[in-house]
């Protein structure tokens, strides 16, 4: 499938891509360094058919397999590290989010002492930036198509992004049938992602006539196919509209950016002891968040909800975490109140992309207390 999408990333889809990888990186480097997490790639066998690849088409080939589901400042220096020892002239990112956010990190970390100097900062282009090969193996983020890298400062317990048109990858390999080995519980997470891409796409203040036609095709694509993921009854049709829709939404991302609960959702990475997947502290907020902004949004989360299939945005939406058993509150992953102080503290990013004028602490603290199921 021959998909064009108004970022620089050149997309390659389809059952099968994943052996393009060797290809379509000797055009950008000669030693790879292929980026992911500790288990997954290796279980199922990703890691050593990216790798054989890479190697028939002529590079050198170094791994680093240490990245945790939310990436950390110390793995990225780490890897950072490891490419300058082995001079690594191209960052593979193999996996999901997490691992695509870290090769991206790598890819324009080097000029620095730590990543930790650039974390929550736009960077200027530069020639020491490394090309980033994107090869997505969940449907849900579209890190493969974004100009950011989500990092935390495990010094300062801050989350942010790191964006720039370098970190933008130079090639996105998405290949559906990466995502038939993930566990229900993280394809839901990851899906439930892209359709807060999707939403936020549609109602931003940068929102335009384009992101919100790709927002009303991803609505429709997930609308359709992740009850099926959901049941654990995914075949190739429904992992091919779930990588096409998480796509669109990466798009939207680039294009349009995300809304308040992305904001929110990041500042929860301060709260040291408790690591919530991205896609599920999504669905932790989104209640609260529709109720908010709904006022300010009503005519674009009219159309939202149409395209889900009802006449209620947040019924809508209520069905779809219910479906994919993301209802729950903040209390039911250990949050309390008392952490309120500290996500408030962990806020960054734009806050002026939401429709809600205004936005401040207390709108920001009645979030997150309205997100706690019980009182």
């Amino acid at each position: 499938m021959r998909l064009e999408f108004p970022v620089p990333t050149h997309v390659v889809f389809g059952s099968g891509t994943l052996d393009q990888v060797g290809a379509l990186s000797a055009q950008w480097g000669g030693h790879a360094l292929i980026v992911c997490g500790r288990t997954a790639m290796r279980r199922h066998g990703f890691l050593d058919r990216a790798a054989d690849s890479l190697r028939r088409a002529g590079l050198s080939v170094t791994v680093f397999d240490r990245i945790s589901a939310n990436p950390r400042s110390d793995e990225i220096d780490e890897a950072v590290a490891l490419a300058r020892s082995r001079s690594c002239d191209v960052v593979i990112g193999l996996g999901g989010g997490s691992a695509i956010d870290a090769a991206k990190a790598v890819a324009v970390a080097g000029p620095y002492d730590t990543v930790r100097d650039i974390i929550g900062e736009t960077l200027a282009a530069s020639p020491s930036a490394l090309p980033v090969i994107a090869v997505p193996t969940t449907a849900g983020s579209g890190s493969e198509v974004t100009k950011g890298a989500i990092v935390t400062d495990v010094v300062r317990g801050f989350k942010s992004g790191i964006r720039g048109d370098d970190v933008f990858p130079k090639v996105a390999i998405v290949d559906p049938d990466l995502t038939a080995p993930l566990p229900v519980a993280v394809a839901v997470e990851t899906a439930f992602d892209a359709l807060a891409h999707a939403i936020e796409g549609h109602v931003a203040a940068r929102a335009t006539d384009e992101s919100r036609s790709h927002a009303r095709h991803a609505i429709a694509l997930i609308r359709d196919h992740l009850p099926l993921v959901a049941a654990g009854n995914a075949g190739p049709r429904t992992r091919e509209a779930m990588a096409h829709a998480a796509l669109l939404g990466g798009v939207n991302v680039a294009c349009a950016s995300t809304c308040l609960p992305h904001r929110l959702q990041q500042a929860m990475g301060a709260v040291r002891r408790i690591d919530v997947p991205h896609g599920r502290g999504l669905a932790l907020l989104y209640p609260a968040w529709l109720r908010t902004v709904h006022p300010h949004a009503e005519d674009g989360l009219a159309d939202v909800a149409e395209a889900l299939g009802h006449h209620d945005i947040h019924q809508a939406v209520s069905g779809v975490l219910d479906t994919t058993g993301l209802a729950t509150g903040l209390e039911d992953w250990g949050f309390t109140a008392r952490d309120i102080d500290t996500f408030v503290e962990g806020i960054s990013g734009n806050l002026d992309n939401d429709p809600t004028p205004d936005i401040d602490t207390d709108l920001i603290r009645h979030i997150y207390a309205e997100s706690f199921r019980t009182p």
